[in-house]
This record gives C-alpha cells, sequence and structure tokens, in this order.
C-alpha cells in the first residue's frame, strides 16, 4: 500500500523540494501548505498517514500543530523536520505526540529512510538525539509508581522484543538478533501496544524503561 504523505514547512523552496524527493520515491504526496492551522484542516480532508511537519510556522508552533493533528487522525504518525537539534525543542515534540525527529542537515536519503520507518511505526530521530529522549524518559521513570498488577501478562518473546525497542534497535536489528522475520518483529510490537493500550513506538520505550527492561 502506497503511504500517503503531507509535507507542512513554510519555506516555499524547501517545501517543493520535500515532496518532489518524496513524490519520485514512491510516496503519495496528498498535500503541501506552510501554515500550522491550514494543515489540520486538510489532514482531516486528506487522511495522511505520515506527516512532516516543520518545528517553526509562521502562525503557530510545530507543537500545537501536532496536537491538533493527533485529535484530527490519532493514527497519524508525525515526523519533525527541523532546523533546530536543541533539547527543549526535541523533547517538547516527542512529548506532544511527534513519532520522530530529523534535523534539516540530513541527507536526502537519510529523511526518505526516516520517513519509511516513520510509516512503519518506529521512533526515528537524528543520531545523538535518540539517546536524549531515552535519558528524559529515565529521568522520568527514576522514582515510578509500583507496577499495576492487573497489567496484561506479555509473552516471553513481546517481552524480549519490548526490551530490544527500548534499547534502539530497529525492527530490523531486532530481527537479525532474535533470528526472525521483520514482520514477525512488527507483529510482536503491535500486539504488545494492544495489551498495553499504547499508540506508538516512543511510549512503548518509555513503559519498557519504566518497567526496569531497557
Amino acid at each position: 500500500m502506497t503511504v500517503r504523505v503531507m509535507v507542512v514547512d513554510d519555506h516555499p523552496m524547501w517545501r517543493t523540494g520535500v515532496a518532489r524527493d518524496l513524490a519520485e520515491a514512491g510516496y503519495e504526496v496528498v498535500a503541501t501548505t506552510g501554515e500550522g492551522r491550514q494543515a489540520v484542516r486538510i489532514a482531516g480532508a486528506t487522511r495522511p498517514d505520515v506527516v512532516v511537519l516543520d518545528l517553526q510556522l509562521p502562525d503557530v508552533p510545530g507543537v500545537e500543530v501536532i496536537h491538533g493533528l493527533r485529535a484530527a487522525l490519532p493514527e497519524v504518525k508525525v515526523l519533525m523536520l527541523s532546523a533546530s537539534g536543541e533539547q527543549q525543542s526535541v523533547l517538547d515534540a516527542v512529548k506532544a505526540g511527534a513519532t520522530g525527529y530529523l534535523v534539516k542537515s540530513a541527507a536526502p536519503e537519510e529523511f526518505l529512510a526516516a520517513v519509511a520507518r516513520t510509516a512503519a511505526g518506529e521512533a526515528v530521530f537524528t543520531p545523538g538525539l535518540a539517546g536524549l529522549v531515552l535519558g528524559e524518559y529515565r529521568r522520568l521513570a527514576a522514582a515510578p509508581e509500583p507496577a499495576d498488577a492487573g497489567a496484561p501478562a506479555l509473552t516471553d518473546r513481546e517481552t524480549e522484543v519490548l526490551r530490544l525497542v527500548a534499547k534502539g534497535l530497529s525492527y530490523k536489528q531486532i530481527a537479525e538478533r532474535l533470528g526472525v522475520s521483520h514482520r514477525t518483529v512488527q507483529n510482536h510490537v503491535q500486539n504488545t501496544l494492544g495489551k498495553l493500550q499504547l499508540h506508538n513506538r516512543v511510549e512503548l520505550t518509555r513503559y519498557a524503561i519504566e518497567q526496569g527492561l531497557d
């Protein structure tokens, strides 16, 4: 199935270039816009699978746009594409619901790979930023509440996959380590998300860390 992508960036040349690269790589670019409020309205009509979103927009902050997108389309995946790699910007975006965060200095092939991984439900970050996000989750989990005794039980394999997710491994790396297919890993992750009532890999990573599985 073709992945549907919307590009939100207030720089016309950049927006056009990103949309062109996506289309040439086989993605269906369903919309482009330079304004955050318009992005939320358009998303409701075009229903993209992935939104490539600039952090700095002229009308509303990118973080506010993430909230609007997730409210309109709970299953949408948001990949931030920003000139800023500042710690607080990254953390604010992830806490708002962004699936990944890539700086604009990334190479085209790195960007296209990030979109593919985001569409597959993986958490994607510019090298160095993944450690920052995991570090923040560890800080938040420093004094975790006691585990819920009524929490759904995971199978041994689901727990094993969850532990590797928390370590930051990609689905491909997990599949190679466990000697199973990429699809099998995806199925385990989806089953775990369903059991724990979580929405994406970022939330799953946080859960694993809180449970001491990292």
